[in-house]
């Protein structure tokens, strides 16, 4: 008789995560240094401690785990739980704070690398550029757009299309402050003071748009 008991290697035990976890943050880490093209399995797989075969027991290619590479970033510094409803006291509250994690994740140094490779053109094609839009600036979009059709069904908001509100929200959160790190101007004589002003006006300039008068 076999008395062996057979060992469970179905997914879910705390090695494989953590193997994941951290083939996500060598992922995180070395394709907004070197691109897409310029980051291979071996290197990631390297800098994971894993074998090139458990990256694969994982993600299936290459494109699946820059997809979720970029999902993993968004979700770090922008978690689901951000966009519920009554979060905070207010709709003003919870917007800022869903501006101030927004902020924080554009202008990080892997999110601004990464957004000048992908903007470079040089071997970016556009099926990669749609993979990150879709794992990253879309998830977010549609997170906030359910967020504010919520407040839109708890009458705090008045707003006809609430796609278009959320696009327009992530737009004017960027500002000119994003767009100086991209042209590399740096944050050097950016101070926190600025930065929290500038999310505080873009909040207001919402509010006065599409906040209904009882709203908070």
């Amino acid at each position: 008789m076999n008395n062996l008991v057979p060992r469970s290697c179905g997914p879910g035990r705390p090695k494989d995560l953590e193997k994941r976890a951290a083939i996500l943050e060598a992922a995180k880490r070395l394709f907004p240094e070197n691109g897409f093209e310029g980051t291979s399995m071996d290197a990631i797989a390297a800098a994971a401690g894993v074998s090139k075969l458990t990256v694969y027991s994982h993600f299936r290619d290459k494109e699946t785990l820059f997809t979720d590479a970029v999902r993993a970033k968004c979700t770090e510094l922008m978690p689901a739980e951000l966009f519920e409803m009554g979060l905070s006291g207010s709709t003003r509250d919870q917007l800022m704070a869903i501006a101030r994690a927004f902020f924080t994740l554009i202008t990080s140094e892997q999110s601004i690398a990464l957004h000048r490779l992908l903007t470079a053109g040089t071997g970016t094609s556009f099926k990669l550029a749609q993979m990150f839009w879709e794992a990253g600036p879309q998830t977010l979009q549609t997170g906030l757009a359910g967020f504010l059709r919520g407040e839109v069904a708890r009458r705090r908001l008045e707003i006809a299309d609430v796609t278009r509100a959320a696009s327009q929200f992530f737009c004017l959160l960027k500002g000119e402050l994003h767009a100086r790190l991209l042209c590399g101007c740096g944050n050097a004589a950016t101070s926190e003071a600025d930065v929290e002003a500038h999310l505080e006006a873009t909040v207001e300039l919402f509010m006065r748009a599409y906040g209904r008068p009882a709203a908070g």
